[in-house]
């Protein structure tokens, strides 16, 4: 198996888990409409990510930043949902250095 494929798997088992991070904000209180719009815009790059698509990998993580600052946001203010803040804040910081080693290891297709 190639580096490439060994990332692209983690980067799928880490956008699996930062799924089920955002879908744990219901145990600290969050409504569970909410949690399911927060994880509904990982769906969009779901098949490029599947396919290895270098292009969707790029873009992607550009869809961290913005569960970056929420649970940063909540780790810093909300003393209840820290251990949910630190936990989403880690997995989603793993899954933009995975979407970045995927990039390093798959070729780059010059034309």
């Amino acid at each position: 198996m190639s580096p490439a494929d060994r990332a692209r798997r983690l980067t799928l088992v880490m956008w699996l888990a930062v799924t089920l991070s955002l879908l744990a904000w219901i145990t600290v209180g969050y409504p569970w409409p909410i949690c399911v719009l927060a994880v509904a815009p990982l769906l969009a790059p779901l098949h490029g990510l599947v396919q290895g698509r270098r292009y969707t990998y790029m873009w992607a993580t550009l869809f961290t930043i913005p569960y970056i600052m929420f649970a940063i946001t909540e780790l810093l203010v909300n003393p209840g949902a820290r251990w949910v803040a630190s936990i989403s804040l880690l997995v989603v910081f793993g899954w933009f250095c995975a979407l970045v080693l995927f990039l390093r290891a798959s070729p780059a297709h010059r034309e």
